[in-house]
This record gives C-alpha cells, structure tokens and sequence, in this order.
C-alpha cells in the first residue's frame, strides 16, 4: 500500500494537515473517530467519498510515522 497515493499535505488545505487526497478530511479526524469507537464501515457510510483503502492508507501513513520516529514523546527526567 503506497499511502502517498491517497494522503496529501497541502498548505491551502488544513494548513498542510495530513488529509485524504480531493476531500478536507485529516488524518487526524479519522483517526479520532475511530478512537471514539467508530467502525470503519460507521466511517464509510458517513463520509461516502471514502473507501476501505483510504482508511488502510491511513494505516499505513500511521505506521510509517512511528517507524521513522515521529510519533514519539521524548521526555527527560533529570
């Protein structure tokens, strides 16, 4: 899965948030509500322009930032 194909970040859109390409919907949103508990199939009958390999997109754009390191709170104790 290339998440490059269906996640942008663009300046004029969300002021560069990660979004699902051709749509105002982060990264973030989504991820939100399926923290909240939303299905993926909840997701998709409420936002009809998604498919499943958005959300697997999604996924994949979540696991490559954790494996390059950017979704790790460093704290320091003195």
């Amino acid at each position: 899965m290339n998440w490059q194909d269906y996640i942008i970040e663009d300046e004029q859109v969300l002021v560069g948030k990660p979004t699902i390409k051709g749509t105002r919907l982060s990264v973030e949103f989504l991820v939100g509500l399926l923290a909240q508990g939303w299905t993926e199939q909840q997701i998709l009958d409420n936002y009809p322009r998604l498919g499943k390999e958005h959300l697997k997109a999604i996924f994949s754009y979540v696991q490559d930032c954790f494996r390059d390191g950017l979704m790790y709170k460093r704290t320091y104790l003195d």
